[in-house]
């Protein structure tokens, strides 16, 4: 509990949270559990390197009483600010928020554990300092936007710190040791073998924290020289004077380009690459990278906000929870429309048409979605809504990333694309990294682009940058392999639900039995005409697709991802317990990773998701790149248990 998935990663993006007791004791705040927190989903937990540099910056640049927040650029540290003003107890008393510049050069001759000072970035942290009573607040921003430093950033910073004496200083102030000495270990082990096998889940194996933090730990045990040495040397990642190069081929990945070879990938000429038969001509130039997906989400917003006149967004379909807060504390808030049905569909035409009549025009600013939305899988019905976007004139937004472009292809139906490429596209679990996609057939895209080309700012850390190229070099087989495996375990789990089977099933002792599953969330049965409609190579995204150029068409799946409900909280939790996967937040990872998704995203608002179909006991997926009887037994084992816990409770 409270390590890092896989273990010992320095920039890990997930935390073991094994069983459901240690999740309700995470959202409770019990001692027992984040006394042993070493990691967590760096948007919600801070990780110990960015802690590390915050605490120097609060001794260098902070007044008695303050804390502060690192983030880099001014633009952004000035809108931490204005949020924190607008945001205040008292109107006319705005919190007191102070924001300093800190440059950091690398010395002439020195040299850090990521390369040579030919090639060393000088970093300008601006730093956000405000009263320690608002700190919650300002950890709001922090979450909701996803605009913070990134932890290799951080650590990079501190390599760089000149003055022996100001990180002593640190270490006293924040009781966190700079350099600890990391575990002995294997000094290769798994992490440069197989990508599948070292990617397999740590399971029940999860080693328990012992209490004692050691944030400098190195993926198996490597000083970070011998392992920015061994990446570099040996192929797996770009050098860091290539980022540029890095960034490129990311944009060119997430544009749909074709191209034969990682070199080519990098450093062909556009002209010289082909997409795939989709339906719109988007190019490298219509890719836009961040350092997180709620950060694209946010900038999505405030493009928005910059583009058009004033008026309220609509969030349509229950969503992730920090969508729904960006859209209710920037601008004028926004429309909820929670179930993403089509009968939404038609109370939104409703209220676009007295909106309309009451002389409000656009009478919305923007439509945020999700395709399929997080966690019960729904996927609006995106013809429906861009034939009211077209007559109203607003923007769509659709967050794609849990049917992710290798799957599904909505940007036809939409204005703007946003991603979390932290998620399939990385896969790994130690990156971060979010992308906008404008549509350039889109209505607004000459106003879109001409705005984002006087505002948009790169602030996707160049490390970040070069790993998540890396990972997603395979993203076309993982994702075909982790859709047939995630159809097959939901085609298991389905057959033994109470939607499915009736009253009585085939337990797994053989015996008649009340299921204990209640119902599968998957693309497969949840609005599956919607998502149809833009799965790749389904008859009408090919009939979209086929008056442009022909290229190679790799046909979508259903996605990796899928929500099971429980008769009880009983069999809900004793499933749980006995999942014998990785379980912690995040989702996309190539190994299977479970979580209580409402306990964790809605614990203190459990009645109001209730509302919207997000059960209490709603246990949420991503599966991996295991084989399928692995999986089997996997899942098998876990609704053995739940359902020996439901027949000893009766």
């Amino acid at each position: 509990m409270g390590a890092p998935i896989p273990s010992h990663l320095p920039h890990g993006i997930s935390v073991s949270l094994p069983t459901w007791k240690d999740n309700i004791g995470y959202e409770e705040s019990d001692p027992r559990v984040v006394n042993q927190m070493q990691s967590g989903y760096p948007r919600f937990f801070i990780n110990l390197h960015i802690r590390r540099l915050e605490r120097l910056c609060e001794k260098k640049f902070g007044l008695p009483g303050e804390r502060c927040h690192l983030f880099p650029s001014s633009r952004i540290a000035q809108s931490c600010r204005a949020f924190m003003h607008a945001h205040s107890p008292g109107p006319t008393a705005p919190i007191p928020v102070r924001i300093a510049q800190f440059m950091l050069q690398p010395p002439p001759t020195a040299r850090t554990a990521r390369t040579t000072s030919s090639n060393q970035p000088s970093v300008e942290l601006h730093i956000v300092l405000f009263p320690l009573e608002h700190a919650a607040l300002a950890k709001s921003y922090w979450q909701h936007t996803g605009n913070g430093i990134s932890s290799r950033l951080a650590e990079y910073c501190l390599s760089l710190l000149p003055v022996p004496d100001l990180i002593d200083q640190c270490e006293a102030l924040s009781g966190i040791p700079i350099s600890p000495t990391p575990p002995t270990r294997n000094r290769f082990g798994k992490h440069y073998g197989n990508k599948r096998d070292s990617l397999r889940g740590s399971g029940a194996s999860t080693p328990v924290g012992s209490g004692t933090v050691t944030p400098k730990t190195i993926d198996d045990g490597l000083t970070p020289e011998f392992n920015t040495y061994l990446e570099e040397r040996y192929g797996r990642n770009l050098a860091l004077s290539n980022a540029d190069l890095a960034k490129r081929a990311l944009r060119r990945r997430i544009a749909g380009i074709i191209a034969p070879d990682e070199k080519t990938m990098l450093l062909a000429p556009a002209e010289d690459l082909h997409g795939p038969q989709r339906s719109v001509k988007v190019t490298e130039h219509d890719v836009f990278l961040f350092p997180a997906g709620m950060s694209a989400i946010w900038h999505a917003h405030q493009l928005a906000l910059a583009a058009l006149p004033p008026a309220k967004s609509v969030c349509f379909g229950f969503p992730y929870t920090d969508t729904y807060k960006i859209l209710q504390k920037w601008g004028r808030g926004c429309h909820f429309f929670g179930h993403g049905l089509d009968s939404d569909i038609d109370s939104l035409a409703e209220l676009l048409k007295t909106e309309r009549g009451n002389g409000k025009e656009p009478p919305v600013l923007a439509l945020f979605c999700e395709f399929p939305s997080n966690p019960l899988l729904r996927s609006p019905n995106l013809l429906r809504l861009r034939e009211l976007a077209d007559e109203y004139g607003f923007l769509i937004v659709v967050d794609e990333t849990l049917g992710n472009f290798a799957n599904v292809e909505v940007l036809p139906l939409a204005d703007i694309v946003v991603s979390s490429l932290s998620k399939i596209f990385s896969g790994e679990v130690n990156v971060m990294g979010g992308s906008l996609v404008l549509n350039p057939s889109g209505n607004h895209y000459p106003t879109l682009k001409e705005t984002l080309a006087s505002t948009y700012e790169d602030n996707y850390w160049i490390e970040d940058a070069i790993y998540m190229e890396r990972n997603s070099r395979d993203l076309q087989p993982r994702v075909d392999k982790i859709n047939l495996n995630t159809e097959y375990v939901c085609e298991l789990l389905r057959s033994r639900s109470q939607k499915e089977a009736g009253e009585v099933t085939t337990g797994i002792n053989g015996q008649p039995i009340a299921p204990v599953i209640k119902e599968v969330f998957y693309p497969k049965w949840v609005t599956p005409e919607n998502f149809e409609a833009c799965r790749i190579g389904s008859k009408m995204q090919v009939k979209r697709a086929e008056k442009l150029c022909s290229g190679q068409l790799q046909k979508g799946g259903w996605g990796g991802l899928f929500s099971v409900t429980f008769t009880s909280d009983t069999a809900s939790e004793a499933f749980f317990d006995a999942l014998s996967c990785d379980k912690g937040p995040s989702l996309g990872t190539n190994f299977t990773l479970a979580c209580p998704y409402t306990i964790l995203a809605h614990y203190n608002e459990l009645d109001w998701a209730a509302e919207y179909g997000v059960e209490r006991g709603l246990v949420r997926v991503s599966i991996g790149l295991e084989d399928e009887e692995e999986l089997e037994s996997m899942f098998m084992g876990a609704l053995g248990a739940a359902e020996r816990a439901v027949r000893v409770l009766a």
